[in-house]
């Protein structure tokens, strides 16, 4: 069973939308016990990264969702859910992420407006299971601050200020920056493609 992990996210129900237009089998919880028997999970995530992990913490999630990952079931952080597979955030910087990728997420600078927000590119860099059958330069929707760094996981980048991770890849684990739950078909595909995943 795919579960999506309820730790208070403001797009929980949009997402829990996305699956439902594909058919899919998946439940929420927020308990340890079930996240614990998941075959795939989903770690959604708007808002602010302190807040985030802590919530994870109050609700003694952080060492379920590591074990499962570990024990090598596909795993997909979206916008705040892959910023949290890196060890900190500029964000909170007294706050540990999962730290699962080295690195420290970063807020955009320069002249620009920030958040980056509305559509932009997914430029792939490296053959990628998620954005299998979406060709190479497939457009989503962002709502981001800050952003990952570009690293050897990475399988797609997108321009703001300068390149930044957009999709990482790494054996069973997955994140990507946009918001597939608001990128139409795209990302309807994106979700499908974690969704089978066999491994």
């Amino acid at each position: 069973m795919t579960v999506i992990v309820d730790y208070g996210a403001g797009n929980l129900r949009s997402v829990q939308n996305t699956l439902d237009e594909l058919g899919a089998q998946y439940t929420v919880s927020n308990q340890a016990a079930v996240i614990a028997s998941a075959e795939k999970l989903i770690l959604p995530g708007v808002g602010h990264f302190g807040q985030m992990m802590t919530a994870l913490d109050n609700l003694c999630l952080r060492d379920p969702i590591l074990n499962r990952i570990s024990a090598g079931i596909p795993a997909l952080g979206i916008c705040l859910g892959l910023q949290s597979l890196f060890e900190r955030s500029e964000e909170a910087p007294q706050i540990k992420g999962f730290g699962i990728f080295p690195g420290t997420v970063k807020r955009f600078e320069g002249d620009v407006r920030v958040p980056h927000m509305g559509w932009n590119s997914l430029d792939a860099i490296k053959p990628s299971r998620l954005l299998e059958g979406l060709g190479a330069q497939p457009y989503a929707y962002f709502a981001n601050s800050y952003y990952a760094p570009v690293f050897p996981e990475t399988v797609a980048t997108t321009e703001y200020v300068q390149p930044f991770t957009s999709v990482l890849e790494a054996g069973n684990i997955f994140g990507i920056q946009c918001h597939p739950e608001k990128s139409g078909p795209v990302g309807l595909r994106i979700v499908k493609n974690f969704l089978d995943l066999d491994t």
